[in-house]
């Protein structure tokens, strides 16, 4: 037995360290050039620059780099693009706390420039902290082609599609009613905004008539928006206010007399049918106000502060405004009742801020002609395909029902808008350089919208515009993108029907969706439970390895995966069953090279049996990966390396490694290596640090398993015969030892074992192969006769390929024994009962295929055969 230089356990820090950043220098991860084999490639959902990494990136980035590794062995010429994202609004506010915290600045006090100076070094600081998370997780990305949302390749392009979209009337500047975020004082796409369920009132208000001939009756969740009334709208169908349509009403509090309107906003079933009008602050009302060209009046400040309009409440806050208007209502007897209720409010995603629907001129998308190209592509063989398919659904539905977007982002962190306004005309300039008389022109202050330029992600980072630039010729379509349904909305369409609109083409052919990391109970994980996990912890206590396993196989596309440390502990344990099955197997190898490997003469049927499961594996691995059902593919992978490599086979070589034909052992050790090197390049896009130590260590050929072509079925590997037999040593071989495991018989203790196989063929085999028997089962005696006549007093067994007795003399207690067999006896009388009913049923007789009818009809035989055989042996040991 050979010394190695593997250590008796996994250790997973030994094994990480050094190895990423030898990856790197020797440049594996960069595309290998080769024009005459297809291109794979993937662009990587970029981080925002504002912090770690969490978990859910974690498995973002590990579903991405199995994707990669398996294509890079398969012999395509891969490219993984890194990057992050600048997230406006986000980063823009971690270093406005910076400020505040370490200067006690605002951002207005240094200025724009020396604020976005700064910012950059946040960007700086937290991209090499992202880095090195990268390499911890193992990813391998192409750092030569690192992009990064706001470097001048990505701003170039971003201005030359706000310039193209906006010569094709298909972004615009208007006055309209937008979400706006009044802490960071900036205008949010719809998507941006978050409800929730919130506790509230409905304040009943009278609006008297100008003329005094009645009141109207008026419901308000926002008392303090009255001060901006401009109408109140009757439906015109309403037969209780068809009179009083023209006359007009006095705003309470502030005294101004205002029309009413017919307009089919009004719901007639809602409340009393007559709501107020307010413009400025409604999108519904805005758009009433349109129809009736009724005045805009704006109450409040960009900080949601009531400003001069508001009279006596200017300066107050939104919330004291609506207190003091309320007391005021009240005391000047209009407030009929307070009507306690639960509605739905808007809130920022990003400060948590309550959304102020706000007047403003902004920056929109029109979105119409993009969204139907987007819609009638998924029609096309160029369609892109969404794993799982459902979520075609969810993006469809999106772009059927969206609206115009805006873009503009009050804000100093971003891609600054190219418009630029004549100081004297007011004459809008879009282009994408200034206008040549720069000192007479303004350019907007605000930025786009973060989103705007990652919509562009996997076109502009291949070099577009320039669509002669060797990486969008060669890489673009991108192949696949892996990203969590939570962003289908703000990133995933966004990207299709940016790039149809520049490119002519898909920007990937596949999406992969993935769901949320929940934590044991089944909540997301959030700062505010304190139930996160940084995965730079579990790295560190378990290996890249073991998370990448938990990672890559705890869940099915698209759902939502829980987070138990005890899974981690599971792939732990994993990872050093496959160590020690390779340590035991290299210490036997006696030195034994890759040029030595011999399997010309496969005779054994443990070898043939071996290399037969193996194809098995590698054809069900490859297509479920094809598939990005990477569940399945470690559920196989995780079988055949436990039960079949670890449990049988090891553990049957013994007796041929222990032995004296060296002709034998030669080829065991042959079959050894040879299927150990293809299951740890199966292993390797999942596992990629242990797998190239282990690797590193066994005869092999070529400098990196990163490298190494990726395992192909070999026919001539499978052994049919050699498959069907082993099944039943080993289902023969679990039988007893399942009945010695339930009769308190060990395995020391050796007993008498009859078998009586189905056939001639079964028979022989098991004579052939007697030493395993003896190996494990630990006999007394040991009887192969097809003629056997069931003995008296004996434990009865069922194997594919016969019966096994035990006598119970020494065994077994005989009432325990009747009693399990009664068991036994029901489990098969519910089969047959099960079946029997299948086939009573003309449906499934007469509609199912006859395939599909026959094999119930030969489960039923089976059955029926078991049951009987059962109850035959309950009689005889009654007897």
């Amino acid at each position: 037995m050979q010394e190695v230089s593997m250590s008796k356990k996994y250790q997973p820090h030994e094994v990480e360290a050094g190895r990423y950043q030898e990856w790197v220098d020797k440049g594996y991860f960069e595309p290998n050039g080769d024009q005459s084999v297809p291109a794979y490639s993937v662009v990587i959902p970029p981080p925002n620059v504002t912090g770690k990494l969490h978990l859910g990136h974690a498995w973002d980035v590990t579903l991405q780099d199995m994707i990669i590794r398996q294509k890079r062995m398969q012999g395509y010429d891969t490219l993984w693009l890194p990057g992050m994202d600048h997230a406006g609004i986000a980063t823009q506010a971690k270093v406005e706390a910076r400020i505040r915290e370490q200067e006690g600045k605002s951002r207005y006090d240094i200025g724009r420039e020396k604020f976005i100076d700064k910012t950059w070094e946040w960007k700086e600081e937290y991209a090499e902290t992202i880095r090195s998370q990268w390499a911890k997780m193992g990813i391998s990305v192409d750092y030569n082609r690192e992009r990064f949302t706001l470097d001048e390749g990505l701003n170039k392009a971003v201005r030359k599609v706000f310039v193209d979209l906006y010569n094709k009337g298909l972004i615009y500047r208007g006055e309209y009613i937008i979400n706006w975020d009044p802490e960071f004082q900036t205008a949010l796409s719809d998507i941006e905004v978050i409800y929730s369920e919130d506790a509230g009132h409905f304040w009943h208000v009278r609006y008297p008539l100008a003329d005094g001939s009645r009141e109207l009756e008026i419901a308000t969740t926002r008392p303090e928006t009255m001060l901006g009334d401009t109408a109140i709208a009757v439906n015109p169908k309403d037969e209780r206010y068809k009179d009083i349509i023209g006359k007009t009403v006095i705003v309470p509090i502030v005294n101004r007399e205002i029309p009413i309107v017919g307009d089919e906003h009004a719901d007639m079933e809602f409340g009393t049918g007559a709501v107020k009008i307010t413009p400025a602050h409604d999108p519904n009302d805005f758009a009433v106000g349109q129809r009736h060209n009724l005045e805009r009046i704006n109450v409040m400040n960009p900080d949601a502060t009531m400003n001069e309009k508001a009279g006596k409440y200017a300066g107050m806050t939104r919330e004291a405004c609506r207190e003091a208007i309320v007391k005021d209502l009240e005391d000047g007897g209009y407030l009929i009742e307070v009507e306690d209720i639960t509605h739905s409010v808007g809130h920022s995603e990003r400060s948590g801020a309550v959304v102020e629907p706000r007047l403003s001129t902004q920056w929109f998308v029109r979105m119409d002609k993009l969204a139907e190209q987007a819609i009638a592509n998924q029609k096309t063989d160029s369609r892109v395909n969404f794993y799982p398919e459902r979520f075609e659904n969810t993006f469809l539905r999106w772009m059927e029902d969206v609206h115009d977007w805006v873009i503009s982002r009050q804000l100093w962190w971003g891609h600054r808008i190219p418009a630029w306004y004549h100081k004297e005309t007011g004459e809008i300039y879009v282009g994408m350089e200034a206008p040549e008389d720069a000192e007479n022109w303004e350019q907007d202050p605000d930025v786009l919208d973060t989103w705007f330029s990652s919509a562009l992600w996997p076109f502009s980072t291949m070099g577009w515009p320039d669509e002669e630039a060797a990486d969008y010729k060669r890489y673009f379509p991108t192949d696949a993108l892996v990203t969590g349904y939570d962003i289908i909305f703000f990133w995933v369409s966004r990207m299709i029907f940016q790039s149809l609109e520049f490119t002519g083409q898909r920007p990937f052919k596949n999406v992969l969706i993935h769901g949320l990391i929940r934590d044991s109970e089944g909540r997301k994980m959030s700062k505010s439970l304190g139930n996160g996990v940084d995965p730079m912890d579990v790295v560190d206590k378990y290996g890249a390895d073991a998370l990448r396993w938990f990672l890559a196989t705890g869940s099915t596309p698209g759902q939502d995966i829980r987070y138990y440390p005890e899974k981690l502990e599971s792939a732990w344990n994993f990872i050093n069953k496959i160590w020690n099955a390779c340590r035991f197997a290299l210490m036997n190898l006696d030195g034994l090279t890759y040029d030595e490997i011999d399997l010309s003469h496969i005779e054994a049927i443990e070898d043939q049996w071996i290399l037969t499961r193996l194809n098995e594996t590698i054809a069900a691995v490859t297509e479920n990966f094809d598939r990005f059902e990477f569940g399945v593919a470690g559920d196989k992978l995780y079988h055949f390396i436990w039960d079949d490599l670890c449990d049988w086979y090891i553990e049957m070589t013994k007796e041929t490694l222990n032995g004296d034909d060296e002709a034998k052992k030669h080829t065991t050790r042959s079959v050894l290596a040879y299927t150990i090197d293809q299951t740890l390049r199966l292993l390797h896009p999942i596992m990629p640090f242990v797998t190239e130590a282990i690797w590193q260590d066994f005869p092999h050929e070529g400098e990196s398993i990163v490298t190494a072509a990726y395992p192909t079925v070999h026919e001539d590997q499978i052994f049919e015969a050699a498959s069907k037999h082993m099944q039943q040593l080993i289902s023969l071989i679990r039988a007893v030892r399942n009945a010695r495991n339930e009769n308190h018989a060990p395995l020391s203790k050796p007993i008498d074992i009859l078998i009586q196989p189905n056939d001639q063929e079964t028979a022989t085999m098991l004579t052939e192969h007697e030493s395993y028997l003896n190996h494990f089962l630990n006999p007394k005696t040991l009887t192969i006769d097809e003629a056997l006549a069931s003995p008296d007093k004996a434990v009865a067994l069922f194997f594919d390929g016969g019966n096994v007795f035990l006598p119970l003399e020494g065994l077994v207690n005989l009432d325990d024994e009747i009693k399990r067999l009664e068991k036994e006896a029901e489990k098969w009388q519910s089969e047959v009962d099960r079946v029997d009913k299948k086939l009573a049923n003309e449906g499934f007789v007469n509609g199912a295929p006859e395939a599909v009818v026959q094999k119930e009809r030969d489960k039923g035989k089976d059955y029926n055969e078991k049951l009987a055989a059962v109850k035959q042996r309950i009689a005889e040991l009654k007897a």
